[in-house]
C-alpha cells in the first residue's frame, strides 16, 4: 500500500486537498518554534526583562493570559463556525492577526516588557484559534480507521515547516554574530522573517482546502453570538452523552501541560540550567523539530495499527523520561539525549490527542467540540507553564526541581486516559449525527 493512500481519506477527498489542509500545520509551525521555543523566549528572558528574577514567571504568565482569553472564547467561536460553515473565513481572520503581531514584535527592545508581553498575548491567542480551526478539518478529510496516519502527516510535515523558519533564522543569527550584531537587532529580523514564512506557506492552503460543511439555516436567521452560545449550551446540559471526550479533555488538561512546558521553556532551561549558548540552543531546537516529525509521522501508523489509547499512552510514559533526563542532566550531552527524546514524544503525543478528539467529535460540530478540546489544552498550557514559572520563582532560580514537578502531570494524564473507551467515544460521536 502506498504511505500516503488514497483510502486514508473520505469519498470525494483528493491529496491535493489534504496537502493544503498540512500547509496549515507547516506555516504556523515557525512561530511555536522560533517565538515561543527557540529564540524569542530566551531572548525575553536574557535580554527584554534583562535577567530579573521575575522574568521566568513574566514569560509564562503572558502565555497564560493568551490562552486564557482562548479558553473563554474559542469554544463560542467554534460554534460560530461549525453553525455558519464558516471554518476556513474564520481561519483566515485569525491567520492575517497571528502574522501580523508576529512581524510586530520586532518592536520589543531591551526594557520594552509591557509591549513584549502585550505582543505576545495577542500573537498567541490569534495562533491557537488557527491551530484548533485547522484541526476541525481533520474528521472531513480522514476516514475514522486513519485519523491517526492523516494527523501524522499534517503535524509532521509541520515541523519541517518550523525547521525551515529556524533554520533560514540560525543561518542569519550566524552571520550576525560574525558581524558583530547584536541581539537586540537581530532577534527583530528573525520575528519578520518568521511572519513572512507563515503568510506565505498558509496561503496554499486557502487556495487548496475546501470548506465542506453547510450552514445551519436557523443560525443565519439569529445573530452569530446568539446562535452559538445557545449551540454550546445545548452541548454543555448534553455532556452525559460524551462521558470519554470529557475523559480525554480531563487527561489532555495535564499531559499537554507537561508539553506546553517544553514547547515554552526548552529553550530558557537549556541556556539558563545547563549552558547553551544561543546559536546552539537553535540547533538543539532544530533536531528536536527533526524527531518531532519522525515521532509524529510513524506514531500515526502505529496508532491506527495498535490503537489510539495504547499509542498516547505510551508516548506519556516517554513524556515521563524526559523529564527525568532532564532533572538529572549536567552537561549538554546528557541535555541532548532528553531533548531528542521530547521530540519523538512531542509529535506523536500532540497527533495522538487530535486523532482522538476527532473520533469523539459528531460531524455538525467538529468546530465546537475542537474549540472544547481546545479549552482544555490552553488550560493545560497555563497550568504548566505557569507552575513551573512559579516554583522557579519561589525555588530562587531552581529548574531542576520545576522540570521534575513537570514529570507529575504526565503521570496524572496517565493514569485519566486509563478512563477512556475509545470505541464507547466514537459511538457516541455517530448518535449524535
Amino acid at each position: 500500500m502506498a504511505l500516503f493512500s488514497q483510502d486514508a481519506l473520505n469519498p470525494g477527498v483528493r491529496k491535493r486537498e489534504v496537502f493544503g489542509w498540512a500547509m496549515y500545520d507547516f506555516a504556523n509551525s515557525g512561530y511555536t518554534t522560533v517565538v515561543i521555543t527557540a529564540v524569542f523566549a530566551a531572548y525575553f528572558v536574557g535580554g527584554i526583562a534583562q535577567k530579573a528574577e521575575w522574568a521566568t514567571f513574566a514569560w509564562t504568565l503572558a502565555l497564560s493570559i493568551s490562552y486564557a482569553i482562548v479558553m473563554l472564547t474559542m469554544p463560542s467561536i467554534g460554534a460560530y463556525a461549525d453553525l455558519r460553515a464558516a471554518k476556513k473565513r474564520v481561519l483566515a481572520i485569525v491567520t492575517v492577526g497571528c502574522v501580523v503581531s508576529t512581524a510586530a514584535l520586532a518592536l520589543a527592545q531591551p526594557g520594552t516588557v509591557v509591549l513584549a508581553m502585550l505582543l505576545i498575548i495577542v500573537s498567541n491567542t490569534f495562533f491557537a484559534y488557527g491551530e484548533s480551526l485547522t484541526a476541525a478539518f481533520l474528521p472531513e478529510l480522514a476516514r475514522p480507521d486513519a485519523m491517526g496516519k492523516v494527523s501524522g502527516w499534517g503535524w509532521s510535515f509541520g515541523y519541517f515547516g518550523g525547521m525551515l523558519a529556524l533554520g533560514i533564522c540560525l543561518g542569519y543569527v550566524i552571520w550576525a554574530g560574525s558581524q558583530k550584531i547584536p541581539a537586540s537587532q537581530f532577534v527583530p529580523v528573525t520575528m519578520l522573517i518568521t511572519a513572512a514564512i507563515y503568510g506565505l506557506a498558509s496561503f496554499v492552503t486557502f487556495v487548496l482546502m475546501k470548506e465542506r460543511a453547510t450552514p445551519n439555516p436557523q443560525a443565519l436567521r439569529e445573530s452569530g453570538l446568539e446562535a452559538s452560545l445557545q449551540q454550546l449550551h445545548r452541548t454543555y446540559t448534553q455532556a452525559r452523552r460524551y462521558t470519554d471526550f470529557m475523559w480525554l479533555m480531563a487527561c489532555a488538561v495535564f499531559y499537554q501541560g507537561g508539553v506546553a512546558v517544553a514547547i515554552s521553556l526548552a529553550a530558557i532551561y537549556a541556556e539558563s540550567v545547563i549552558g547553551f549558548q544561543q546559536q546552539e540552543t537553535m540547533v538543539l531546537i532544530f533536531v528536536l523539530n527533526l524527531a518531532a516529525a519522525a515521532g509524529a509521522f510513524a506514531w500515526g501508523y502505529l496508532q491506527d495499527r495498535i490503537g489510539h489509547k495504547v499509542a498516547l499512552a505510551s508516548t506519556l510514559v516517554g513524556w515521563i523520561g524526559v523529564c527525568v533526563i532532564a532533572a538529572l542532566s549536567t552537561t549538554k550531552g546528557q541535555f541532548w539525549w532528553a531533548a531528542a527524546l521530547a521530540g519523538l514524544c512531542m509529535g506523536s503525543s500532540q497527533s495522538a490527542g487530535r486523532a482522538m478528539a476527532g473520533l469523539f467529535a459528531p460531524k455538525a460540530q467538529l468546530a465546537e467540540f475542537y474549540g472544547l478540546w481546545t479549552f482544555a489544552i490552553r488550560l493545560a498550557s497555563i497550568i504548566g507553564p505557569l507552575t513551573y514559572g512559579a516554583i522557579t520563582w519561589a525555588t530562587g532560580g531552581n529548574q531542576r526541581l520545576a522540570i521534575v514537578s513537570t514529570a507529575v502531570m504526565f503521570v496524572a494524564g496517565l493514569v485519566l486516559l486509563t478512563k477512556v473507551d475509545v470505541q464507547r467515544g466514537r459511538d457516541a460521536a455517530l448518535a449524535a449525527a
